[in-house]
């Protein structure tokens, strides 16, 4: 049966004089976008600019620092983009370049908004242009140029061209999965584990059905990767499935997407019915004998169903807890068949292998660490948001060189990689290339893709006891070492933080750290206690100082702090007093010199600190 590869779609082409592009991601969204495409939408009808001016909706384009964001691109190739934009100051933008391509009327005495401007194809050397100039976005090539809910925008742009090519050329699975270790392909989710070695132990498999599974239960705290990638580019991550159940033969998938990412799941489910419609996904796909039908599994929100066994236990109606392996679940997975699970990530870099081929994409990267990796950046950075960058490139690169260093203007002592599963590498091993080798020799793991930046804010101990407490919480209880190790773990660390601490604790500490991390049954349990070994590695001193101390050099752990009134700043002004909600403060409103906080009754909450306009509260 021949192929019907010349489906019809509409042309995106236009004419328009002036495009306006809005970002709607979550983080879009949640900044006021859809207030601003509101004000946008007015503008244009109200000048009669239908005819010359088109609107569209993306994903984030990973500015998250700078949401609002809002791109105009003029027909004279002129582009620009700006950045924190409400409904309110979005009106002097439009109203500039309504009146730049000569609307009647509109703007022609009105000045370029340059506050609001963060990018300019007139001046690509400035700080936002660094931020993207510096990133080779392969996975993430469409998110925020596409309108994610449209399915002509995606084949516009090169869309489901890879599943064409492996139909109509009729590739052998083995010419597939060829390609993909050509291009060296690792798993993006955190393993790193090679994804076409991955692939042969299911296709070698005799079955008479098999599953391919997308990851994206993303639950790592500051990560934010695949729910951009299911956001803004569904389509891309629906094709990598395409191509990945052909290479391994299945013929039913999941995509296992976390209800708190309602926008990824109602941008997926309409890539899935879009794509059915148009013949790419259900019986006989484009007239071949490939089938393969898909369907969305909600997850409630565990993130130990981020590991594959527990992953497939929830796919199966099941209380999500991991599995002994082996069998693995390429041998033995859901349902008891051969199942792959793929990272969207993972998935979402298939298409351009397969159109470019695998050696154009091992050409980015390094030997041991081929291609790109999506970091989402936060925490104390002065660029946050989303990123791609080649294999290679150094942690202290993407932070200073694309993230533009601290945001607050405090030294950065260290960076949190790998979500809670992950270590705390310090600011002298920045220069650390980002590979799956390197970065583990630090202590810490890739992860999923998250980057927490921290300044000498933060207090290292308490850290660490932030991540234990979010691990023992989502331990699914299965394992010993599990559920009472990391518990355990908690108690010490808030022990020391609290100044109860003692040396015999240090010890008790770091011994079942080591128990936990080697008896554990799954990934949880396993990488639990890295946050633990690697700040006693790299920041020991703080723990010493709140053991013998009993200080917290951060001023973070409330035990160990206290707050005071210098009163030769103080102005009497009585914001503080009417604050505090244990009312530890007392004094005179308008005698300089009265107020003071009594220690006894203060809780350290910090509200008069924050209330305080003339810094007179000091902290130690």
């Amino acid at each position: 049966m021949s192929l019907n590869l010349n489906k019809k779609i509409k042309d995106t082409n236009n004419n328009s004089k002036l495009e306006i592009i809005v970002g709607e991601g979550t983080c879009g969204v949640a900044a006021g976008a859809k207030e601003v495409l509101q004000v946008i939408e007015s503008m244009v009808a109200s000048n009669s600019t239908a005819s010359t001016t088109t609107i569209r909706t993306v994903g984030c384009k990973g500015i998250c620092h700078q949401e609002v964001v809002v791109e105009i691109k003029e027909s004279n190739g002129k582009h620009f983009i700006y950045g924190k934009l409400n409904k309110k100051n979005v009106e002097s933008v439009i109203k500039y370049h309504l009146g730049a391509i000569g609307i009647s009327g509109v703007g022609e005495s009105c000045e370029q908004p340059k506050d609001l401007l963060i990018y300019s194809s007139l001046d690509p050397e400035n700080k936002t242009g660094d931020y993207l100039r510096k990133q080779t976005r392969i996975a993430l090539r469409n998110v925020g140029e596409v309108d994610p809910t449209s399915i002509d925008d995606y084949i516009a742009r090169g869309g489901y061209k890879a599943i064409r090519m492996i139909l109509e050329k009729k590739m052998s699975s083995d010419d597939v999965v060829a390609e993909v270790k050509d291009a060296g392909l690792k798993g993006r989710g955190g393993g790193g584990f090679p994804t076409a070695t991955k692939w042969l132990f299911a296709r070698n498999e005799k079955a008479e059905k098999k599953y391919l599974v997308c990851n994206g239960d993303e639950g790592d705290p500051g990560a934010f990767m695949d729910r951009s990638l299911l956001e803004g580019d569904p389509h891309s991550v629906l094709e990598g499935m395409l191509i990945a159940a052909y290479a391994i033969g299945a013929t039913d998938g999941y995509a296992y997407i976390r209800a708190e990412y309602p926008l990824a799941v109602q941008n997926f489910g309409k890539a899935i019915k879009d794509a059915k419609k148009l013949g790419f996904v259900g019986k006989k796909i484009l007239g071949s004998n490939f089938s393969f039908e898909l369907k969305i599994k909600q997850g409630a929100g565990a993130f130990v169903c981020g590991e594959e066994t527990a992953l497939i236990a929830s796919i199966e109606g099941q209380r999500g807890m991991p599995r002994i392996r082996p069998p693995f679940p390429a041998i033995k997975g859901a349902f008891g068949k051969p199942t792959i699970v793929n990272n969207v990530e993972t998935l979402a870099n298939l298409p351009w292998i397969i159109v470019n081929s695998g050696a154009e994409y091992a050409k980015y990267g390094t030997a041991n660490a081929r291609g790109t990796k999506v970091f989402a950046l936060a925490g104390a950075i002065a660029r946050g948001g989303l990123v791609e960058v080649p294999m290679g490139m150094t942690i202290r690169e993407v932070i200073f060189g694309i993230g533009g260093g601290s945001k607050t203007g405090r030294p950065i002592k260290a960076v949190q990689l790998g979500g809670p599963s992950g270590g705390c590498v310090p600011e002298s091993l920045f220069d650390t290339t980002i590979e799956y080798d390197t970065i583990n020799a630090t202590g810490a793991i890739m992860g999923s893709g998250g980057m927490i930046v921290m300044d000498d804010k933060t207090c290292m101990v308490d850290l660490a006891r932030y991540f234990l407490e979010f691990t023992q919480v989502e331990s699914c209880g299965k394992c010993t070492f599990c559920r009472i190790g990391t518990l355990r773990m908690k108690e010490l660390l808030t022990k020391i933080c609290e100044g109860q601490g003692n040396m015999d604790d240090l010890v008790s500490l770091e011994r079942l750290a080591n128990q936990v991390k080697l008896s554990s049954l799954c990934g949880l349990g396993q990488t639990a206690p890295n946050p633990v070994l690697t700040t006693l590695k790299y920041f020991k001193d703080e723990y010493l100082e709140h053991i013998h101390d009993k200080k917290c050099r951060a001023t973070v752990c409330k035990k160990l702090i206290t707050h005071s009134i210098l009163k030769e700043k103080c102005i009497a002004c009585d914001l503080c007093r009417k604050a505090c909600p244990v009312s530890a403060i007392s004094g005179t409103q308008k005698e300089r010199g009265s107020y003071s906080i009594d220690s006894k009754v203060c809780v350290n909450c910090g509200l008069c600190l924050d209330t305080c306009r003339v810094k007179a509260i000091k902290v130690e």
